[in-house]
């Protein structure tokens, strides 16, 4: 799976997924872009966003218990790094995908791939 957190701001969009008050600290927000499930999470004001999708299965992972920069997928207990998607445990043995965060006056926002 893609890291878009490395990608080139050029071949990424910028969209608006909400705005700074609807994630408190400790919060996530898990939302649908064009049929994709993205989790946004605030951890002491730094927001992260991770595909909601668990490599070892192909199932939700955002709903999971968080610790730290740590999920863990509430079916398997596969654990991801939401700061970049990287596979920390087994089952999974394939990072997820992981998106750029910017805050824009007040909006949260999430760069997702040009040819998305």
């Amino acid at each position: 799976m893609y890291n878009y957190v490395e990608a080139d701001s050029e071949n990424l969009e910028y969209v608006t997924v909400a705005s700074v008050d609807e994630i408190g600290d400790g919060e996530r927000l898990i939302i649908d872009i064009d049929g994709e499930a993205i989790a946004v999470f605030n951890i002491a004001g730094l927001y992260y966003a991770i595909a909601d999708v668990c490599s070892h299965d192909d199932g939700p992972v955002a709903e999971g218990e968080l610790n730290e920069y740590e999920i863990i997928c509430p079916r398997h207990g596969a654990k991801f790094d939401i700061r970049d998607g990287h596979v920390l445990t087994l089952p999974a043995i394939v990072d997820i995908p992981a998106y750029p965060v910017r805050i824009e006056g007040n909006e949260i926002q999430i760069g997702l791939p040009v040819d998305a």
